[in-house]
Protein backbone atom coordinates (compact mmCIF):
# COMPACT_ATOMS: atom_id res chain seq x y z
CA UNK A 1 0.00 0.00 0.00
CA UNK A 2 0.82 3.45 -0.89
CA UNK A 3 1.61 5.47 2.23
CA UNK A 4 0.39 8.88 0.44
CA UNK A 5 -2.51 8.91 -2.01
CA UNK A 6 -1.86 12.42 -3.84
CA UNK A 7 1.16 14.93 -4.56
CA UNK A 8 2.57 18.19 -5.53
CA UNK A 9 5.59 18.98 -7.77
CA UNK A 10 7.31 22.21 -8.49
CA UNK A 11 10.13 23.85 -10.04
CA UNK A 12 12.16 26.35 -8.06
CA UNK A 13 14.69 28.92 -8.83
CA UNK A 14 16.81 29.56 -11.78
CA UNK A 15 15.36 27.09 -14.61
CA UNK A 16 17.42 24.62 -16.39
CA UNK A 17 16.42 22.44 -19.58
CA UNK A 18 14.93 19.26 -18.41
CA UNK A 19 12.74 20.71 -16.08
CA UNK A 20 9.68 19.71 -18.05
CA UNK A 21 11.04 16.79 -18.27
CA UNK A 22 10.87 16.00 -14.99
CA UNK A 23 7.62 17.46 -14.53
CA UNK A 24 6.15 15.00 -16.99
CA UNK A 25 7.54 11.98 -15.69
CA UNK A 26 5.92 13.30 -12.16
CA UNK A 27 3.10 13.85 -13.20
CA UNK A 28 2.45 10.58 -15.41
CA UNK A 29 4.41 8.20 -12.92
CA UNK A 30 1.91 9.60 -10.21
CA UNK A 31 -1.07 8.57 -12.50
CA UNK A 32 0.62 5.45 -13.84
CA UNK A 33 0.31 4.57 -9.50
CA UNK A 34 -3.35 6.14 -9.10
CA UNK A 35 -2.40 9.22 -7.60
CA UNK A 36 -3.88 12.55 -7.37
CA UNK A 37 -1.06 14.86 -8.70
CA UNK A 38 -1.39 18.56 -8.57
CA UNK A 39 1.02 21.33 -10.28
CA UNK A 40 2.69 24.50 -7.72
CA UNK A 41 2.71 27.18 -10.13
CA UNK A 42 5.37 29.36 -9.61
CA UNK A 43 7.56 27.60 -6.85
CA UNK A 44 7.48 28.54 -3.34
CA UNK A 45 5.66 31.62 -3.94
CA UNK A 46 2.92 29.75 -5.75
CA UNK A 47 2.86 27.64 -2.76
CA UNK A 48 1.99 30.56 -0.38
CA UNK A 49 -0.42 31.76 -2.46
CA UNK A 50 -2.10 28.50 -3.21
CA UNK A 51 -1.48 28.83 -6.85
CA UNK A 52 -2.21 25.06 -6.96
CA UNK A 53 -4.08 22.80 -10.20
CA UNK A 54 -4.94 19.37 -10.35
CA UNK A 55 -2.61 17.90 -13.69
CA UNK A 56 -4.11 15.02 -15.71
CA UNK A 57 -1.83 13.26 -18.33
CA UNK A 58 -2.77 15.60 -21.22
CA UNK A 59 -1.41 18.71 -18.89
CA UNK A 60 1.87 17.76 -19.87
CA UNK A 61 1.72 16.45 -23.35
CA UNK A 62 4.43 17.79 -25.94
CA UNK A 63 6.58 19.19 -23.19
CA UNK A 64 9.44 16.60 -22.48
CA UNK A 65 11.35 18.63 -25.95
CA UNK A 66 10.87 22.20 -24.17
CA UNK A 67 13.40 24.62 -22.16
CA UNK A 68 12.22 26.36 -19.32
CA UNK A 69 9.39 25.14 -17.00
CA UNK A 70 5.97 25.37 -17.98
CA UNK A 71 5.05 25.54 -13.80
CA UNK A 72 7.65 29.07 -14.06
CA UNK A 73 9.56 29.60 -11.23
CA UNK A 74 10.45 32.67 -8.99
CA UNK A 75 12.71 33.23 -6.14
CA UNK A 76 10.22 33.96 -2.76
CA UNK A 77 11.82 35.56 0.16
CA UNK A 78 8.92 35.44 1.87
CA UNK A 79 9.15 31.79 1.77
CA UNK A 80 12.78 32.24 3.59
CA UNK A 81 11.06 33.00 7.00
CA UNK A 82 9.04 30.28 9.23
CA UNK A 83 5.64 32.67 8.47
CA UNK A 84 6.27 31.86 4.90
CA UNK A 85 6.87 27.93 4.99
CA UNK A 86 4.12 27.47 7.57
CA UNK A 87 1.91 28.80 4.97
CA UNK A 88 3.05 26.98 2.25
CA UNK A 89 2.95 23.17 4.63
CA UNK A 90 -0.65 24.63 5.63
CA UNK A 91 -1.89 25.07 1.72
CA UNK A 92 -0.75 21.56 1.38
CA UNK A 93 -2.37 19.72 4.32
CA UNK A 94 -5.58 21.71 3.11
CA UNK A 95 -5.51 20.20 0.47
CA UNK A 96 -5.19 16.72 1.27
CA UNK A 97 -1.64 16.76 -0.88
CA UNK A 98 0.57 14.02 1.18
CA UNK A 99 3.70 14.57 -0.64
CA UNK A 100 5.69 16.75 -2.41
CA UNK A 101 8.50 16.90 -5.07
CA UNK A 102 10.62 20.21 -5.59
CA UNK A 103 12.82 20.02 -8.57
CA UNK A 104 15.62 23.03 -8.16
CA UNK A 105 18.98 23.54 -7.45
CA UNK A 106 20.42 24.44 -3.67
CA UNK A 107 17.94 27.25 -2.78
CA UNK A 108 15.17 25.06 -3.31
CA UNK A 109 16.43 21.95 -1.73
CA UNK A 110 17.14 23.98 1.75
CA UNK A 111 12.86 25.08 1.03
CA UNK A 112 12.47 21.32 0.91
CA UNK A 113 14.09 20.97 3.59
CA UNK A 114 12.29 23.37 5.74
CA UNK A 115 9.09 21.77 4.80
CA UNK A 116 10.31 18.10 5.65
CA UNK A 117 10.64 19.62 9.02
CA UNK A 118 7.37 20.78 9.29
CA UNK A 119 5.51 16.72 8.41
CA UNK A 120 5.81 17.72 4.88
CA UNK A 121 6.77 14.94 2.62
CA UNK A 122 9.12 16.12 0.16
CA UNK A 123 11.52 14.49 -2.17
CA UNK A 124 14.19 16.60 -4.51
CA UNK A 125 14.93 16.51 -7.81
CA UNK A 126 18.33 17.97 -9.10
CA UNK A 127 17.45 21.04 -11.57
CA UNK A 128 20.22 23.45 -12.36
CA UNK A 129 22.51 23.61 -15.20
CA UNK A 130 25.26 24.72 -12.35
CA UNK A 131 25.99 21.01 -11.37
CA UNK A 132 26.78 21.77 -7.95
CA UNK A 133 24.60 19.34 -5.95
CA UNK A 134 26.52 17.07 -3.88
CA UNK A 135 25.59 13.31 -4.12
CA UNK A 136 24.62 12.89 -7.63
CA UNK A 137 27.04 12.80 -10.64
CA UNK A 138 25.09 15.26 -12.74
CA UNK A 139 21.88 17.57 -12.23
CA UNK A 140 19.13 18.13 -14.80
CA UNK A 141 20.48 20.68 -17.26
CA UNK A 142 23.88 20.36 -16.74
CA UNK A 143 24.62 18.35 -19.94
CA UNK A 144 22.61 20.44 -22.18
CA UNK A 145 24.37 24.16 -20.98
CA UNK A 146 27.73 22.04 -21.63
CA UNK A 147 26.81 21.36 -25.29
CA UNK A 148 25.41 24.61 -25.45
CA UNK A 149 29.28 26.21 -24.39
CA UNK A 150 30.98 24.14 -26.46
CA UNK A 151 28.49 25.31 -29.75
CA UNK A 152 29.16 28.67 -29.00
CA UNK A 153 33.02 28.34 -28.41
CA UNK A 154 33.31 25.68 -31.75
CA UNK A 155 31.66 28.85 -33.26
CA UNK A 156 34.78 31.30 -32.15
CA UNK A 157 37.23 29.15 -32.61
CA UNK A 158 36.97 29.17 -36.14
CA UNK A 159 36.53 33.34 -36.58
CA UNK A 160 39.56 33.24 -33.85
CA UNK A 161 41.27 31.31 -35.94
CA UNK A 162 40.52 33.25 -39.05
CA UNK A 163 41.84 36.35 -37.74
CA UNK A 164 44.51 35.16 -35.64
CA UNK A 165 42.97 35.97 -32.24
CA UNK A 166 42.57 35.04 -28.97
CA UNK A 167 38.75 34.42 -27.19
CA UNK A 168 37.90 34.49 -22.90
CA UNK A 169 34.52 32.93 -22.97
CA UNK A 170 32.55 33.84 -19.51
CA UNK A 171 30.59 30.77 -18.32
CA UNK A 172 28.12 30.36 -15.47
CA UNK A 173 28.27 28.29 -12.76
CA UNK A 174 28.23 30.38 -9.79
CA UNK A 175 30.63 29.21 -7.38
CA UNK A 176 30.88 25.62 -9.09
CA UNK A 177 33.19 25.30 -12.41
CA UNK A 178 31.80 21.92 -13.70
CA UNK A 179 30.56 23.81 -16.83
CA UNK A 180 33.56 25.53 -17.41
CA UNK A 181 35.86 22.21 -16.54
CA UNK A 182 33.57 20.02 -18.77
CA UNK A 183 32.51 22.97 -21.69
CA UNK A 184 36.40 23.37 -21.71
CA UNK A 185 37.89 19.95 -22.18
CA UNK A 186 35.51 19.34 -24.85
CA UNK A 187 36.35 22.54 -26.95
CA UNK A 188 39.77 21.97 -26.55
CA UNK A 189 40.72 24.95 -24.21
CA UNK A 190 43.65 26.53 -23.91
CA UNK A 191 43.51 27.51 -20.39
CA UNK A 192 40.79 26.63 -17.93
CA UNK A 193 40.14 29.01 -14.85
CA UNK A 194 37.51 27.81 -12.45
CA UNK A 195 36.99 28.87 -8.59
CA UNK A 196 37.98 25.42 -7.28
CA UNK A 197 41.99 25.54 -8.51
CA UNK A 198 44.50 28.64 -7.90
CA UNK A 199 45.57 30.06 -11.32
CA UNK A 200 47.41 33.25 -11.32
CA UNK A 201 46.38 35.68 -13.92
CA UNK A 202 50.13 36.58 -14.95
CA UNK A 203 50.39 32.93 -16.11
CA UNK A 204 47.41 33.00 -18.19
CA UNK A 205 49.00 35.28 -20.03
CA UNK A 206 52.42 33.54 -20.17
CA UNK A 207 50.59 30.55 -21.48
CA UNK A 208 49.34 32.61 -23.86
CA UNK A 209 52.35 33.75 -24.96
CA UNK A 210 53.94 30.67 -25.46
CA UNK A 211 51.18 29.34 -27.48
CA UNK A 212 51.70 31.92 -30.03
CA UNK A 213 55.63 31.82 -29.64
CA UNK A 214 55.44 28.17 -30.58
CA UNK A 215 53.21 28.42 -33.69
CA UNK A 216 49.77 28.54 -32.37
CA UNK A 217 47.82 31.96 -33.63
CA UNK A 218 44.45 31.72 -31.87
CA UNK A 219 43.29 30.96 -27.99
CA UNK A 220 40.45 30.09 -26.26
CA UNK A 221 40.23 30.61 -22.53
CA UNK A 222 37.16 29.54 -20.86
CA UNK A 223 35.89 32.01 -17.24
CA UNK A 224 33.93 30.27 -14.59
CA UNK A 225 31.76 33.01 -13.45
CA UNK A 226 32.96 32.02 -9.83
CA UNK A 227 36.48 32.42 -11.05
CA UNK A 228 36.27 36.10 -12.02
CA UNK A 229 35.17 38.13 -15.02
CA UNK A 230 35.95 37.73 -18.33
CA UNK A 231 36.65 41.45 -18.78
CA UNK A 232 38.85 41.48 -15.64
CA UNK A 233 40.79 38.49 -17.26
CA UNK A 234 41.01 40.27 -20.90
CA UNK A 235 42.06 43.56 -19.13
CA UNK A 236 44.91 41.51 -17.39
CA UNK A 237 47.02 39.79 -20.70
CA UNK A 238 46.46 43.63 -22.34
CA UNK A 239 48.53 45.21 -20.00
CA UNK A 240 50.87 42.31 -19.19
CA UNK A 241 51.33 40.64 -22.66
CA UNK A 242 50.40 43.08 -25.03
CA UNK A 243 47.73 40.83 -26.50
CA UNK A 244 44.08 42.23 -26.87
CA UNK A 245 41.55 39.11 -26.58
CA UNK A 246 38.10 39.31 -27.41
CA UNK A 247 35.38 38.82 -24.73
CA UNK A 248 32.19 36.92 -25.03
CA UNK A 249 30.00 36.44 -22.17
CA UNK A 250 27.37 33.62 -22.86
CA UNK A 251 25.31 34.69 -19.97
CA UNK A 252 21.44 33.12 -19.44
CA UNK A 253 21.78 32.07 -23.12
CA UNK A 254 22.59 28.74 -21.21
CA UNK A 255 19.64 28.64 -19.85
CA UNK A 256 17.79 28.13 -22.46
CA UNK A 257 16.73 25.78 -25.48
CA UNK A 258 15.93 21.85 -25.96
CA UNK A 259 17.57 19.40 -23.33
CA UNK A 260 19.74 16.75 -24.83
CA UNK A 261 18.67 13.08 -24.78
CA UNK A 262 21.38 13.01 -21.48
CA UNK A 263 19.10 15.36 -19.97
CA UNK A 264 15.78 13.99 -20.80
CA UNK A 265 16.40 11.12 -19.63
CA UNK A 266 17.60 11.67 -16.52
CA UNK A 267 15.10 13.83 -15.58
CA UNK A 268 12.50 11.10 -16.39
CA UNK A 269 14.56 8.71 -14.07
CA UNK A 270 14.28 11.29 -11.62
CA UNK A 271 10.84 12.02 -11.81
CA UNK A 272 9.44 8.46 -11.71
CA UNK A 273 12.12 7.36 -8.90
CA UNK A 274 10.50 10.32 -6.67
CA UNK A 275 7.27 9.65 -6.81
CA UNK A 276 7.69 5.63 -6.36
CA UNK A 277 10.05 6.51 -3.20
CA UNK A 278 7.07 8.81 -1.40
CA UNK A 279 4.96 6.07 -2.18
CA UNK A 280 7.29 3.86 -0.39
CA UNK A 281 6.74 6.09 2.44
CA UNK A 282 10.33 7.90 2.33
CA UNK A 283 11.00 11.50 2.94
CA UNK A 284 12.88 14.30 2.96
CA UNK A 285 15.33 12.77 0.65
CA UNK A 286 17.27 14.19 -2.72
CA UNK A 287 17.37 11.98 -5.46
CA UNK A 288 20.48 11.50 -7.53
CA UNK A 289 22.81 9.57 -9.24
CA UNK A 290 25.92 7.80 -8.97
CA UNK A 291 27.64 5.90 -11.00
CA UNK A 292 24.67 5.52 -12.96
CA UNK A 293 22.53 4.22 -9.96
CA UNK A 294 19.62 6.02 -8.64
CA UNK A 295 20.22 6.98 -4.96
CA UNK A 296 18.57 9.32 -2.63
CA UNK A 297 20.67 10.97 0.28
CA UNK A 298 19.11 13.09 3.47
CA UNK A 299 18.19 16.14 2.28
CA UNK A 300 19.67 17.50 5.47
CA UNK A 301 22.95 16.19 4.56
CA UNK A 302 23.00 17.59 0.88
CA UNK A 303 22.40 21.18 1.68
CA UNK A 304 25.05 20.89 4.26
CA UNK A 305 27.32 19.42 2.07
CA UNK A 306 29.52 20.58 -0.95
CA UNK A 307 30.41 19.04 -4.17
CA UNK A 308 33.27 17.54 -5.07
CA UNK A 309 35.57 18.77 -7.87
CA UNK A 310 36.74 16.84 -10.32
CA UNK A 311 40.94 17.40 -10.15
CA UNK A 312 41.65 14.76 -12.32
CA UNK A 313 39.32 15.85 -15.10
CA UNK A 314 41.05 19.03 -14.66
CA UNK A 315 44.79 17.88 -14.92
CA UNK A 316 43.72 16.28 -18.11
CA UNK A 317 42.15 19.55 -20.10
CA UNK A 318 45.89 21.03 -18.56
CA UNK A 319 47.91 17.57 -20.07
CA UNK A 320 45.96 18.13 -23.25
CA UNK A 321 45.73 22.17 -23.88
CA UNK A 322 49.34 22.80 -25.23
Amino acid sequence: MSSVKSIAVLTSGGDSQGMNAAVRAVVRSALFHGLEVYAVQRGYAGLINDDIRQMDLRSVGDIIQRGGTILQTARCKEFITPEGQQAGADNLRRRGIDGLVVIGGDGSYQGANKLSKLGIKTMGLPGTIDNDIPFTDYTIGFDTAVSIVVDAINKLRDTMSSHERSSVVEVMGRHCGDIALYAGLASGAETILVPEVPFSLDDVGNRMKDNFNTGKRHSIVVVAEGYGSAQGVADHIKETQGIEPRVTVLGHIQRGGTPTHNDRILASRLGDFAVRKLMEGDSGKACGVIKGELTVTDIDTVVHAKKEFNHELYELSMRLSQ
